[in-house]
């Protein structure tokens, strides 16, 4: 430990996030409501530059490129809004493990995880003080390629504050303590002789690459105990990136890439691919000029009972934080609130108070296939909001706010958290995230055709043979295009 940046404080705990990046809840199939944690011991800790050892008869030894938070003020049940002044530090670490032992302890990860040397961390520590904890840069290579890349506002599901805050709840976070924030998309199976690199930086600022070769190990494992077993279930999770984005294909280029379009060439794109059943229906919007483009943040009602509103609808679910308030303060930048309310009109779902809220928060819009209260308040936020009724009365009338982060039915469409939304003046689609890419990439290209082709009809052509573009009019289209594109300078 002499050359390790917490050579003088020596951690009492180091806490780490399972899935915090939406990218690899998006890779894992499963949008978590809230964070969950796993411990791994002090002596995980290594430096920049010290060889990890893959585990004899261990064939899936996984990186996992993070966000490091070192403590620097003792943490005990601290709001979010306090919790970064508890952070001292940040720095690049690499959470590894290795799948073959996960099924050891039942979810504990002691032995995939708590082996000596599995948490490198370094080369350089940055001050907590001098950086935005939305705006920090992970990346990570393998072998020089660039494997992982994340922005943390663009893509964590639970902000740092928010992690630190939800910790020191029940369990004292003691300066020198590290915080593991969890992984993004990109993470996947490394042998000996590869070379993995982590680098966190803000701006300017660097920690410097986090240097960790991995080497196999020179010592022996033979029973008492469990023996490495790697199965087809193991080997998925472990090599990772299911359809999901990566370096190139980031949350934030996808929520880009989708807005970018109208929801009409959505819906043709993905009609094309056998999705006829994505579009909600009967809704109308507060403001029907705005684009929107966000993943789906999802709350239930189910219909009203005296004694179930009694216990989740009212003060005596948890202080009053019944599941629409919950499903509000979860909200994170890029997210739209979709409510399932069972196509009831007669109650209002949302109203403008938490409406306020939601914008706040960063959301980029609300749906709901139920009423909204307060419409001409909701009509002054600058996020659009998506509704089938304007009713007065409050959800007591006939809901019970149940449950969040759950597949749900709005506007007769399945809706999965982290699904990706879009919505225009012509109403709202769902985009599977795992078509998300390619659909708004084919979604682009048709609307150029369809530029041409409005130019050509424009001119008195005729649409038979151009609308869609035929071969006749392909050599035209291509120079048009030409055409479009920036003239280079000679």
């Amino acid at each position: 430990m002499a050359e390790h940046p917490l050579a003088g404080q020596r951690p009492s705990k180091i806490v780490a996030v399972h899935t915090s990046y939406r990218s690899r809840a998006m890779e894992r199939g499963d949008l978590p409501p809230w964070p969950s944690y796993f411990l791994k011991p002090p002596n995980t800790l290594a430096a920049d530059g010290d060889p990890v050892l893959r585990p004899p008869w261990c064939e899936l030894l996984a990186f996992e490129g993070e966000v490091a938070l070192i403590i620097g003020e003792r943490a005990t049940r601290v709001t979010p809004a306090a919790a970064w002044d508890h952070v001292g530090w940040i720095t690049a670490a690499n959470d590894f493990g290795v799948y073959d032992l996960r099924y050891a302890d039942r979810g504990s990860n002691v032995r995939s995880k708590g082996i000596d040397g599995f948490t490198p961390l370094g080369p350089a520590l940055l001050d907590a003080r001098d950086v935005d904890p939305e705006n920090i840069r992970l990346r990570t290579w393998l072998n020089g390629d660039l494997v992982q890349d994340a922005i943390t506002g663009d893509d964590l599901l639970f902000s740092f504050a928010d992690i630190v805050a939800d910790i020191s709840r029940l369990t004292t976070l003691e300066p020198g303590d590290v915080i593991l924030t969890g992984t993004p998309t990109g993470s996947t199976v490394v042998r000996p002789g590869d070379l993995v690199e982590v680098e966190v930086s803000y701006g300017p600022q660097t920690t410097g690459r986090l240097r960790s070769p991995v080497e196999e190990a020179g010592y022996t494992l033979s029973p008492p105990g469990a023996m490495p077993d790697a199965d087809d279930a193991q080997r998925e999770l472990a090599y990772g990136a299911r359809g999901a984005p990566g370096p190139t294909d980031s949350p934030a280029e996808l929520l880009a890439a989708v807005g970018a379009v109208a929801t009409a060439t959505l819906a043709a794109q993905l009609r094309k691919r056998g999705y006829n059943s994505v579009t909600l229906d009967r809704l109308h919007t507060t403001r029907p000029a705005a684009k929107m483009a966000g993943f789906a943040r999802t709350l239930r009602y189910v219909p009203f009972r005296e004694d179930l509103f009694a216990e989740y609808g009212g003060t005596l679910s948890g202080g009053g934080m019944n599941a629409q308030k919950r499903a509000v303060e979860q909200v994170r930048p890029g997210e739209i609130l979709v409510i399932e309310a069972r196509g009831d009109p007669t109650a209002g779902t949302v109203g403008d108070i938490l409406g306020l809220r939601a914008q706040i928060r960063g959301a980029k819009g609300i749906i709901t296939d139920g009423a909204i209260r307060d419409s001409e308040a909701l009509k002054n936020l600058d996020i659009p909001v998506y509704f089938a009724a304007v009713h007065p009365a409050v959800l007591g009338r006939r809901h019970v706010p149940w449950e969040t982060n759950t597949t749900i039915a709005c506007a007769g469409v399945a809706v999965q958290p982290g699904d990706i939304i879009a919505g225009d003046a012509d109403g709202v689609v769902v985009v599977p995230r795992h078509l998300a890419m390619d659909v708004a990439r084919d979604a682009a290209e048709q609307e150029l055709q369809e530029q041409f082709i409005a130019e050509m009809v424009a001119k008195g052509q005729s649409v038979d043979g151009l609308y869609p573009i035929g071969n006749k009019w392909q050599a035209a289209y291509q120079a048009w295009l030409g055409e479009r594109s920036p003239k280079r300078e000679i």
